[in-house]
């Protein structure tokens, strides 16, 4: 009987799920290690941040998704350093040693080295992220409600920073509830008066989609009552006031930052294996740079291409494949066949805006309005599929659609047990 391979994934995101629910159960042992205990779909957590579904529909424990596959083994823990020399990894619960691994950790926000912006800005970027905006903008309408007027300018700012599919699909989404749900739960609160502002450096809302995709959706924020400041650069952010570069300020309580990714850090390989934003430069089979048998995926893998000379774009999709790529080299290594090389094939890019409005721009055809939402629902269920019966986040959606409202605006937060009293 052949001894099975040891495989130790670092992640799991798109990429590093797709492996190891695809590697042979009979030729591999498959370590996966995450600081966190469950998968996260990242597109759908503007919707958890704005109370339009649960945590636990965007959120899936690792166990459960594995709990059949008796080749895979789990631990919560960060990884530290590799030993490429020693097939060796050190992490927070200890070392562990590898024929084969797999550097799928992804991407963090890009403070572009403001510590003052770090600090006191909100981001996106893991589920927790998303509950904690959620936890804070409705914290802030009931401080609104409280407070003395004078006190109130800046509760009513609420600034989004970067006008990608993140930012964007964010301000639709809290422009919408202002206008149609949170005038129920707070008659006295007066809604005209409080501002979403998206800021963005280029001239452009989703700068990286066709110009039908960056009219559109500028005209959509617009007529929702976003205010829109294009070709403008934040400068700091000290928590009351955000400064940008023109000199210009807003008072502000509330910035959620969304202009940027770059790659999160690793020690331990060759110098030569980085690239530009911290992305580990890999080969057309997803290898490390001077390494043997260590690889990286998604979005922290870089990858020159005759199509993609500068890389590929940091999608889902594109890790999804390369774990797919991945899974089937591995398997070819150990039988010692030619390897298959990696290229993506664009399927196309997608945001929406808010309720029936949408922009899809796919290789062969650009849409926008009612049926360019329904694609993004559809594509979308159908991508979250692969971790959860999409039922549950149909149900959401299907009833938030024909009621226009939700009842998941709780706000969950620890408080004192000298602060609260049963009833």
């Amino acid at each position: 009987m052949t001894t099975r391979k040891k495989v130790i994934v670092i992640g799991g995101g798109f990429g590093g799920l797709q492996l190891v629910k695809k590697l042979d159960e009979e030729m591999f042992d498959v370590l996966l290690i995450d600081k966190i205990n469950h998968h996260q779909f990242q597109p759908l957590f503007y919707q958890v941040a704005t109370s339009q579904i649960e945590p636990s529909n965007v959120s899936f424990p690792f166990r459960h998704i594995f709990n059949t596959k008796s080749n895979v083994h789990i631990r919560l823990a960060e990884l530290t350093r590799i030993f490429p020399k020693l097939n060796k990894i050190s992490t927070t619960i200890g070392d562990f040693e590898y024929d084969y691994l797999v550097i799928a950790i992804g991407c963090k926000t890009n403070f572009f080295g403001n510590s003052n912006i770090r600090q006191h800005s909100l981001t996106l970027k893991t589920t927790y992220d998303a509950i904690n905006i959620r936890n804070h903008i409705l914290q802030t309408f009931e401080s609104i409600a409280s407070v003395k007027e004078e006190d109130k300018e800046a509760l009513r700012n609420l600034v989004i920073v970067g006008a990608g599919p993140t930012g964007v699909e964010l301000a639709g989404a809290f422009a919408e509830i202002r206008n149609n749900i949170l005038p129920k739960d707070y008659p006295r609160i007066d809604f005209s008066k409080f501002n979403v502002i998206l800021v963005e450096g280029s001239k452009n809302t989703l700068n990286s989609m066709s110009i039908n995709a960056q009219t559109s959706s500028k005209k959509y924020l617009q007529k929702m009552g976003v205010q829109l400041l294009t070709e403008t650069f934040v400068e700091d952010y000290d928590g009351l006031t955000l400064t940008l570069k023109n000199g210009d300020q807003i008072k502000t309580k509330t910035v959620i930052w969304a202009a940027g990714v770059t790659a999160n850090q690793v020690e331990g390989l060759p110098q030569n294996s980085f690239a530009h934003g911290n992305r580990i430069r890999v080969d057309r089979v997803n290898k490390v740079a001077e390494t043997e048998n260590i690889f990286a995926i998604g979005d922290i893998a870089y990858m020159e291409t005759p199509l993609y000379p500068k890389g590929h774009p940091q999608v889902a999709n594109v890790a999804i494949n390369q774990g797919k790529n991945l899974t089937n080299n591995l398997k070819r290594i150990s039988q010692g066949k030619p390897l298959t090389e990696y290229e993506y094939r664009d399927l196309g890019s997608m945001a929406t805006i808010g309720r029936n409005q949408a922009v899809v721009d796919f290789p062969f055809l650009r849409f926008k309005g009612y049926f360019a939402w329904f694609v993004w629902m559809f594509l979308h269920l159908m991508l979250i599929l692969s971790v959860r019966n999409k039922i549950f986040i149909f149900i959401n959606w299907a009833w938030g659609y024909i009621t226009k409202d939700s009842a998941l605006r709780l706000i969950l937060t620890q408080t004192n047990e000298s602060d609260t009293s049963a009833n």
